[in-house]
């Protein structure tokens, strides 16, 4: 993946397009590969294209089933990767770039849906990432081994030797079958440290977990 091109919040959009899909978050530096069948993502991502390839993913929240309504904190990704398949569908990766707030939804004049974004309180998501482990990667090694074998889970654990903390948090965060609320509180968490307590804290709690398998990037 190649080293982030944005530095500043200037260098960031205003307003564009979001995806809302539930369980699903990305961080800053992650990488997310996307399904697009439904003709309002098509079109999104044709005019996403067309443009600077920008797309927020954020989750819903409940309501109306075609129109939910919104979590307050999604991710802008940039689409750095994309194919269509022969039966039109378009297959897409999204590099993660920096979180926002969103400030109010903007007038539904398109297929899909556009936000006003507010970056201030995740401004640290454009710093160079700390390729460190932490005090705390130990701890969140070992409740993983405990979260795993409590659900009959597997982890591909040549990938977790070696690799920093924030790196393994994220993908943690995003790969285990923890809840949608539960993943939107590791997304909104401040701090690398304050991300790594709530998983630990959710390794613990989720005794009896349900879905796939954690994977790391």
């Amino acid at each position: 993946m190649s080293e982030p091109a944005y530095t500043d919040v200037s260098q960031l959009p205003e307003t564009f397009p979001v995806f809302p899909l539930g369980g699903v978050i990305l961080f800053a530096r992650g990488l997310l590969p996307l399904n697009i069948f439904e003709p309002r993502y098509l079109n999104m991502v044709d005019d996403a294209m067309a443009g600077d390839g920008m797309i927020g993913m954020i989750q819903p929240t409940g309501g109306d089933k075609a129109h939910p309504d919104l979590a307050e904190v999604g991710t802008l990704g940039r689409i750095v990767h994309y194919s269509e398949t022969e039966d039109g569908r378009y297959l897409i990766s999204l590099e993660g770039i920096c979180r926002f707030e969103v400030v109010e939804e903007l007038d539904f004049t398109k297929p899909y849906r556009e936000v006003r974004a507010g970056w201030e309180p995740y401004v640290s998501d454009l710093l160079p990432p700390d390729k460190g482990q932490s005090a705390s990667h130990i701890e969140i090694v070992r409740e993983l081994e405990d979260y795993l074998s409590r659900n009959d889970l597997q982890a591909d654990w040549d990938s977790v030797d070696g690799v920093p903390t924030e790196a393994l948090v994220n993908a943690l965060a995003v790969g285990c079958p923890f809840s949608a609320v539960e993943k939107q509180a590791l997304l909104e968490a401040a701090s690398l440290d304050q991300r790594s307590d709530s998983l630990i804290a959710l390794f613990r709690m989720n005794s009896n977990g349900e879905g796939g398998t954690p994977w790391m990037n």
